[in-house]
């Protein structure tokens, strides 16, 4: 039974271990597509994202270039957004560029006011005809727990939701503000880069493997343990047996027993209650 236990839990350690394996890999792509795509040389939109077509994940973080005007009558924020230890916004402003297509731009962040949860001061978008840079994303899912939003505002970046309030959008990306020229006298703050932390996957992983070793070691010792405790317990019982009396041979009479040489040919484990017993018959 013992056996069996240790392999059921080897094999779940296995699995466990397998699945943060899993997980250190795909982090470890996520930061080898970021360090790939994060400062490469903008390209223009059409080079990386067709008209309605869905980005591809190669191209996260790759940068491109907008010309056109923002159309700020139609911003929004997005709330609920984890900046500076508080719970921030995001401006977000349609780009109309002037092919026609309209590309979503995440300006930057914004703390909450002073007095109230809304940035107590949301900066005007650049007017007029703007070159923009920005660093494209996908969109963000939409909220499952049926989280809403105040008009003008978004649970999330989600281009769907966005677009019912602004109008139609590129549905496959959006762009987090890089630069702008010409430069206004007031923007959002920037957005930080992803982090590069590796995370724990790898160390999880290698104590999931240590666990299932010490789990065998366990089961090793309690079975040894189980057998020597058994052994010694058989070897006890052999001891407690009396030995039988000689056959008396005619004429000889009856053999007296000395009941304290018959207590002392048993090998038992000697004690405090054992010496005093000897003590006593000796006495006698």
């Amino acid at each position: 039974m013992y056996v069996g236990v240790a392999i059921l839990f080897a094999i779940a350690c296995a699995f466990l271990s397998n699945w943060q394996f899993s997980r250190n890999a795909e982090r470890s792509e996520q930061l080898e597509l970021v360090a790939n795509n994060y400062d490469a040389a903008p390209v223009a939109l059409g080079d990386l994202l067709a008209p309605g077509a869905e980005l591809t994940p190669s191209d996260e973080w790759r940068p491109v270039r907008l010309e056109g005007r923002y159309l700020a009558d139609e911003e929004l924020l997005v709330r609920n957004r984890a900046h500076g230890g508080s719970a921030a916004y995001e401006q977000l402003v349609p780009f109309r560029l002037d092919d026609g297509r309209t590309l979503l731009v995440d300006r930057g962040w914004l703390p909450p006011g002073n007095s109230q949860s809304l940035p107590d001061d949301i900066p005007d978008p650049p007017s007029g005809e703007v070159t923009v840079e920005v660093r494209l994303r996908p969109g963000e899912a939409a909220p499952t727990s049926g989280r809403t939003a105040e008009a003008g505002q978004v649970p999330t970046i989600n281009l769907g939701l966005v677009a019912e309030q602004t109008g139609p959008l590129e549905p496959g990306a959006y762009g987090l503000l890089m630069s702008e020229t010409p430069a206004p006298a007031t923007a959002p703050l920037t957005v930080d880069p992803p982090s590069n932390d590796p995370g724990p996957y790898l160390s999880y992983a290698i104590q999931w493997i240590l666990f299932a070793l010490m789990g065998f070691g366990f089961i090793t010792y309690v079975i040894v343990s189980e057998r020597r405790l058994r052994r010694e317990d058989a070897e006890d019982d052999d001891d407690d047996v009396v030995p039988a009396a000689a056959p008396v041979r005619a004429g000889e009479g009856r053999r007296r027993v000395d009941p304290v040489a018959l207590h002392r040919s048993r090998k038992l484990p000697r004690d405090r209650d054992a010496d005093d017993e000897d003590a006593l018959l000796d006495a006698r």
